[in-house]
């Protein structure tokens, strides 16, 4: 059976104060209408999205306002320039927006049924456990998550609000991706043995750059948010008055590097294949390089190994181009975003019959808006997407203590070494409540 999110609202209610209406707008909430989420196919979603940087701007914005189910109806941003932009951008297509510089603003919009979050990884948790707690659905951008116990407190939040959760990340509706995963399921390759998740190679630098003026426009104090005070330089958040790759990534108080970023893509496709999604590794170790006296500091140059309960063993490493290779005693299945190869062409060959696994392939925010309508549980969910992301913040762990580690996956702690359970947490400024 599927399992269902209830509902916000009762429909009896809505049906008793309906009849006192006068008139009924256009374009209309489900919340404002009393359906909550289980509203028919021609009531529209209402949408506020919060970050319109590089990734919002070329991707996020754009789909929720070509969708005929959903209306974008408020866009928030601390970067005043790129906040007029993602207005001008949104009119075009919704009409009316409304424009926010400050995130509680949008979530005490009562009339905003989801939120699409599209801010650095640092600010996912406290804005999505915000955004659950105002009665908001959330569609969020991998990686989650910025340590592993924040993971499990959104998991958590995720279930005592009764709402629906999804990663965005596209991997799983690639056909090149699902494809491997369906061989993998069906024992095309034998008994999986190994995975080897090959993420790209980022090893830019960029020094210690001067302080510099906080530009005219960015709310910088809200946009460290948590995180640890830092003097304002332009390599350390965005582009100014631009969209391209931003210094952020590369900076870990806000991310995590390749091995999350990609990792957030290729290892959730490795546990897709595996069928250990919901689940964790036993052992971990590692190698790599954190850059010293650079402001770029995250894990480059590393391989990480993992090994599972049921004896499987996984690699994450960087390579030129990127993969995720299964190997079974039979042969081995190999797929990038574009591409899926094998050992030979028999193995890609699944079988049709009735007893064949059929994975869901869905574009993953088609997936979270037939959600919010269903109360369905998406494809990713939160505990999917904190599984995934917690691999890659494991191997962070392990280079950082140098040491092999052991882990249980259903307590959430590494057995017997205090020194590694203390970095499961992360240093804050001040509580993310209190920032949010």
């Amino acid at each position: 059976m599927t399992e269902k999110v209830p509902a916000r609202h009762d429909r009896r209610e809505f049906l008793s104060r309906s009849a006192a209406a006068i008139a009924i707008p256009t374009v209309i909430s489900a919340s404002a209408l009393g359906l909550g989420a289980t509203v028919a196919p021609s009531d529209r979603i209402t949408i506020g999205m919060i970050g319109i940087g590089r990734q919002a701007r070329a991707y996020n914005l754009p789909w929720f306002l070509k969708s005929a189910q959903t209306q974008v109806v408020a866009v928030c941003d601390v970067d005043s320039w790129r906040l007029k932009n993602a207005v001008e951008m949104a009119r075009q297509s919704s009409g009316t927006v409304a424009s926010h510089a400050d995130f509680r603003n949008l979530l005490d919009d009562a009339s905003i049924d989801a939120v699409m979050i599209s801010t650095p990884d640092h600010s996912h948790v406290p804005l999505s456990i915000a955004a659950l707690r105002n009665g908001k659905d959330v569609c969020c951008e991998k990686p989650i998550t910025k340590c592993i116990a924040e993971g499990r407190r959104l998991v958590e939040e995720v279930a005592s609000n009764k709402r629906v959760f999804r990663v965005d990340s596209e991997a799983r509706f690639k056909t090149s991706f699902c494809k491997a995963a369906e061989v993998v399921r069906n024992g095309r390759i034998g008994t999986l043995v190994s995975v080897e998740v090959g993420v790209p190679k980022d090893n830019a630098s960029c020094g210690v750059p001067e302080t510099m003026p906080v530009p005219e426009g960015l709310d910088y104090d809200t946009w460290l948010g948590p995180a640890q005070e830092a003097p304002y330089t332009v390599n350390r958040v965005h582009p100014h008055q631009a969209y391209s790759r931003p210094g952020w990534m590369r900076v870990q108080e806000y991310d995590d590097g390749m091995i999350t970023n990609w990792g957030a893509h290729l290892i959730d496709i490795a546990h897709w294949g595996a069928d250990l999604e919901r689940t964790g590794p036993l052992r971990v170790e590692g190698k790599g390089l954190f850059p010293e006296n650079e402001l770029w500091n995250v894990l480059q140059q590393f391989e990480i190994n993992y090994e599972y309960a049921n004896g499987l063993k996984m690699t994450v490493k960087p390579v030129s181009g990127h993969h995720v290779r299964f190997v079974g005693e039979e042969g081995w299945v190999e797929a990038g975003f574009s591409q899926v190869r094998a050992s030979s062409p028999k193995v890609l060959e699944v079988p049709l019959g009735k007893d064949r696994i059929r994975l869901p392939r869905k574009d993953e925010k088609q997936d979270f808006i037939d959600c919010v309508k269903s109360r369905a549980r998406p494809i990713a969910d939160a505990e999917v997407g904190h599984r995934t992301n917690s691999i890659g913040l494991l191997g962070v762990i392990a280079v950082k203590t140098g040491e092999p580690l052991s882990w249980d996956p259903d307590m959430e702690r590494f057995v017997d070494n205090d020194e590694a359970n203390k970095l499961l947490k992360r240093p804050m400024r001040k509580p993310w409540e209190q920032w949010s």
